[in-house]
């Protein structure tokens, strides 16, 4: 067998073989940096976003029980909503135990309106013998805190004049409760 010299390949003079190992090793070194470099940036960013968001002035959202605590957003929901329930029902012979429910469920500005309100509506509503009832349609908590909330409330309210149709008319409310002994009074009512 006879070979050509011209195919022969010779190895280049100028390649280092001792060289290689240590470009790999730089290589992957290199890599390596990058790497870290790629996972430590994120998580430093995370860290800092974390600090400043509780350093915000809007941090107050960190303390909205509403978004957490879904029993004590249950329990000023239920107790609000049945205030409401009976406070803005009446019936002609019956608006002394609607002004009674309104005086233990209602304190501050809100007691002092509805007083106000009533005593012009009560003397009405038994003249012309007018019934209205109040059901909450939805009701959802805005914000709670640990001794004050603030509510959203829909509500549905029948109005009936003895011998007259029935009309119905949704009402939106914004409701400001206080925890007072373990119960939520209404300290706010406003017309929305």
């Amino acid at each position: 067998m006879q070979v050509d010299e011209a195919s022969i390949v010779l190895p280049d003079a100028s390649v280092d073989e001792e060289a290689t190992p240590a470009r790999r090793w730089a290589g992957w070194s290199r890599a390596r940096g990058v790497l870290a470099l790629a996972v430590a940036v994120p998580l430093v960013a995370a860290a800092l976003l974390g600090w400043r968001a509780t350093h915000l002035p809007g941090s107050a959202s960190l303390a909205n029980r509403a978004l957490t605590d879904t029993a004590a957003t249950a329990q000023v929901e239920s107790q609000v909503g049945s205030a409401l329930d009976q406070i803005l029902s009446y019936t002609p012979d019956g608006t002394g135990a609607t002004a009674q429910a309104a005086s233990q469920l209602l304190t501050g500005q809100a007691s002092s309106q509805y007083r106000t309100l009533f005593g012009q509506v009560a003397p009405r509503a038994q003249e012309q013998r007018l019934t209205l009832t109040t059901t909450v349609a939805r009701i959802g908590v805005e914000s709670l805190t640990a001794g004050q909330a603030r509510l959203l409330v829909f509500l549905d309210q029948t109005a009936q004049r003895q011998g007259a149709a029935p009309s119905t008319v949704p009402a939106q409310l914004a409701v400001t409760a206080v925890l007072r002994g373990g119960r939520w009074l209404i300290s706010s009512l406003d017309v929305r």
